[in-house]
């Protein structure tokens, strides 16, 4: 299967999920408050597919643009005409003010309990992760200042415990908003135990593209590989230049190979420009040259050969970590890991707001794709947890008090509860243009920004 055809299953398995969980959230309490449903689409548009099932003859459609989905109701449009008289008590405007902020809060509501549900099932199954062992980290950056010399295992950021990889970034992450520094208490090889205050300010305002991570000067520990090729795709770059598995490379362009590390920091670091390879075969020293081929990551043009390394021989015990909890703490862990991420996206979307955050961080359908079919190439564990931050993030944009999203509808609401009446229909046109003003122009920036990682400059 091709990569394109891979990232469009993995891409459009990922949103029918999304979709029909939220949809079905609105139409479950829809149901339980006594509403009639007309139409449930996944999609907006010509339905491409429909049919009509249960008591109320719902019709159930797919629409021919999939980029969302809706649940239309009795009454809710009002210029549907007029209910019949024996159903008036099936209408959606009819409902009180309390059962109609239920039906429009459902949909975000089962994003939300779709990422806990996620996170739990991941963290009761466990994921092998990297420990969090720090490398020497870059030369007159924070982390050296701080007094990182690499080889310490990370213990806590502040007052988070650190088991992963994941959680240190994880745990910096959040810190970098509203903080300037932070301690860490680290374990050396030698089991001794110390603090060090790390400053975050570098990582508080990203590049897209930019790791915050690394603007710290903290790296990942990466033991020394010898960079013997384990594997070679047919068709690559590697395999036109007669490269195969077993091959030892000893040197790119005059420089001496001391880890793979040091292969796949040059290739990627050179898309597009030939290379001389030396490597070693039956003994024999040849060389070869290969030309990186380029390809998008993330917003950045890297090169890549088609080849991969031997590490059969690498003691992963020291490197790798798994990670499993019982159904009640890895419960709490789950709730607390979507309030934490859904705090972060909040926080995110304030700064940008502000201007302290670049709009160019915001991301539109073609990189959520990318990154769909990157996660399914990591796994079905990896593919879950990107499902899960998606869901909880799609939860958070549409609680925004954004007219024609369900934050804007809840907002009414609100409105309705403190006037004593319903907003007048002069009122909701004027919200309604301003909130599909806002929704298009997000859009626009969000897809801009699309295409600008893929095509650099």
């Amino acid at each position: 299967m091709n990569d394109f055809l891979f990232y469009a299953i993995a891409f459009a398995l990922l949103l029918g999920i999304l979709i029909i969980v939220h949809e079905f959230g609105h139409y479950a309490v829809a149901r339980l408050a006594g509403v009639k449903v007309l139409r449930f689409s996944v999609g907006f548009g010509r339905p491409i597919l429909r049919w009509r099932a249960g008591k109320d003859d719902t019709e159930w459609a797919i629409g021919i643009f999939p980029l969302g989905g809706y649940v239309r109701m009795l009454g809710e449009d009002e210029g549907e005409g007029e209910v019949a008289p024996h159903e008036a008590g099936r209408s959606f405007s009819r409902q009180s003010v309390w059962k109609r902020i239920a039906i429009v809060a459902a949909g975000p509501l089962s994003n939300l309990l779709l990422a806990v549900a996620v996170y739990w099932g991941l963290f009761m199954y466990g994921m092998e992760e990297l420990r969090p062992v720090l490398g020497v980290p870059v030369a007159g950056s924070p982390a050296e200042t701080a007094g990182i010399r690499g080889g310490e295992r990370v213990l806590k950021v502040g007052e988070d415990d650190v088991e992963t990889w994941g959680d240190l970034r994880w745990a910096l992450l959040k810190r970098t908003v509203a903080r300037d520094s932070i301690a860490l208490k680290l374990v050396d090889e030698r089991g001794a135990i110390g603090f060090h205050r790390l400053a975050l300010a570098e990582a508080r305002n990203p590049e897209p593209g930019q790791d915050p991570i690394g603007l710290l000067g903290l790296r990942l520990f990466r033991p020394i590989i010898p960079a013997l090729l384990g594997n070679v795709v047919p068709g690559s770059a590697a395999a036109a230049a007669g490269l195969k598995p077993g091959d030892l490379l000893l040197g790119i362009d005059g420089k001496t190979i001391v880890s793979w590390y040091d292969v796949v920091r040059t290739v990627r670091e050179s898309p597009g420009v030939p290379l001389r390879f030396d490597y070693r075969r039956d003994g024999l020293t040849l060389a070869t040259g290969i030309t990186p081929v380029p390809e998008n990551d993330g917003g950045q043009k890297i090169g890549r050969i088609g080849a991969s390394v031997d590490d059969s021989g690498v003691d992963r015990s020291n490197l790798l970590i798994t990670v499993r909890y019982g159904p009640l703490p890895a419960l709490n862990k789950a709730l607390t890991e979507t309030w934490d991420k859904s705090l972060f996206s909040l926080r995110m979307m304030g700064r940008m707001l502000t201007g302290a955050l670049s709009w160019r961080h915001l991301s539109g359908p073609v990189t959520i794709a990318d990154y769909a079919g990157q996660s399914a190439r990591l796994g079905l564990a990896h593919y879950l947890n990107f499902l899960a931050l998606v869901s909880l993030s799609l939860a958070v944009l549409n609680l925004l008090p954004v007219p024609v999203l369900d934050g804007g509808h809840l907002l009414y609401y609100v409105v309705e509860i403190a006037k004593g009446s319903p907003l007048s229909d002069k009122y909701l046109m004027i919200g309604q243009k301003i909130g599909l003003a806002v929704v298009i122009t997000l859009m626009a920036f969000a897809l801009y920004n699309d295409f600008t990682r893929l095509i650099p400059g």
